[in-house]
């Protein structure tokens, strides 16, 4: 699990600029016909707190691209050159729609992006309005694939899943009855908190209280201070990383005996460097096979280390996955038309590094997995693995 728990590296300054990186640092060519170039784009946070994990995944992208471009790629009888085209959204929604217009403006066939939930959410529209393809690696709201939007996808399961299952283990497999949720009141944190909690009241299970507290906030004293005294065996929080790590030592501090069940995103080194000791025992739903059980994981992983400095994140291989699945469609349809595209992702077959890669009519996963984590001795360590969709 070594490829967890790695600190992040500086960034390139393309990276911390948020503006198109240098020519021969994204896989576009330096110079060249640019009626055959095809261009895509990459959009997540290359600064800031998640500034790690949005690395990764460009690297990721990068290497799909750069092994595209080695293989050759054919459309209307003349060869065509790939190009990324790399932006910062900082994590941030109004970031987002900016950056969604200049990718625009750049004329992309496609973006892989966003990271986050609120991001992909505010970004989404704008690609819709252009008839640019949206494929995220890392967008786990049920609202982004449920737009009725043609050209939207994700690699990853979305967090209705990961809800259900949550619960369905907290309940039938723990034996524990009574919950609480906070949430950091973003769609993805939100939602995953709110699905949580219906599919417990479901099984069985007591919901105590539900609470919502700043996507920035490290106080989380009012909620707590009231869930001690109404003793909960377990607390759901629905947010990032780091601030799941500050909740995890509030629990400690405060003496509270509940486990605490994390957000999808958690699996990596912020989590456990913010809760230190206080994280043993908390669990997490990850999609996703564990890497090491993930079909195409050992030759990516050689790959990426002989290419990048950065270090491997949980998200890379679906940031790999997205832009396989774009370029691959790309390949099979022969055009650059995003129309005919998207049409040939949705009949799209591809044995993926994360695993197999097939989309339903909403651009959601056919058949993903999840992986079953728990702290132990503040390291993270895979349980279980669940495959297919809840039933």
């Amino acid at each position: 699990m070594g490829w967890l728990m790695a600190l992040a590296l500086p960034l390139p300054a393309a990276a911390r600029s948020g503006i198109q990186p240098r020519p021969g640092n994204s896989g576009e060519p330096v110079a060249g016909d640019e009626s055959t170039t095809l261009r895509i784009g990459f959009a997540g946070p290359l600064s800031g707190p998640s500034s790690g994990v949005g690395r990764s995944m460009h690297d990721a992208v990068l290497l799909a691209v750069e092994e595209a471009n080695q293989r050759g790629l054919r459309i209307g009888g003349k060869t065509w050159r790939i190009r990324l085209i790399a932006q910062d959204d900082r994590a941030d929604n109004a970031t987002a729609e900016y950056v969604a217009r200049y990718l625009v403006g750049q004329k992309v066939i496609g973006v892989v992006g966003h990271w986050n939930s609120g991001a992909s959410l505010a970004a989404a529209p704008i690609y819709h309005a252009a008839g640019v393809i949206q494929i995220s690696p890392a967008t786990m709201s049920r609202r982004f694939t449920a737009q009725d939007y043609p050209a939207v996808f994700r690699t990853i399961p979305n967090n209705e899943s990961v809800g259900l299952y949550s619960a369905e283990y907290v309940v039938r497999r723990m034996g524990i009855q009574r919950v609480a949720t906070i949430d950091d009141r973003t769609p993805f944190g939100h939602g995953l908190a709110e699905q949580f909690s219906r599919a417990v009241h479901d099984r069985g299970g007591q919901v105590l209280g539900t609470y919502s507290v700043s996507e920035k906030t490290s106080d989380f004293n009012g909620p707590l201070l009231e869930l001690r005294r109404r003793k909960p065996e377990l607390i759901f929080f629905g947010g990032l990383d780091w601030q799941a790590g500050l909740l995890a030592k509030a629990i400690a501090r405060l003496r509270i005996d509940a486990r605490l069940m994390v957000s999808p995103g958690s699996v990596g080194l912020p989590f456990l460097m913010s809760a230190a000791a206080a994280g043993n025992g908390t669990v997490v739903f990850e999609p996703g096979a564990a890497a090491e059980r993930m079909p195409g994981w050992k030759a990516f992983r050689q790959r990426y280390g002989l290419r990048f400095d950065s270090d491997l994140h949980l998200y890379a291989s679906f940031a790999y996955d997205a832009a396989q699945a774009l370029l691959m469609a790309v390949r099979q349809s022969a055009s650059n038309d995003p129309t005919v595209v998207a049409q040939e992702m949705h009949r799209l077959r591809l044995a993926g590094v994360s695993g197999p890669i097939a989309f339903n009519a909403e651009g959601d996963l056919e058949k993903p997995s999840f992986t079953l984590y728990e702290v132990q001795q503040q390291r993270w360590v895979p349980l279980l693995q669940i495959d297919g969709l809840p039933r």
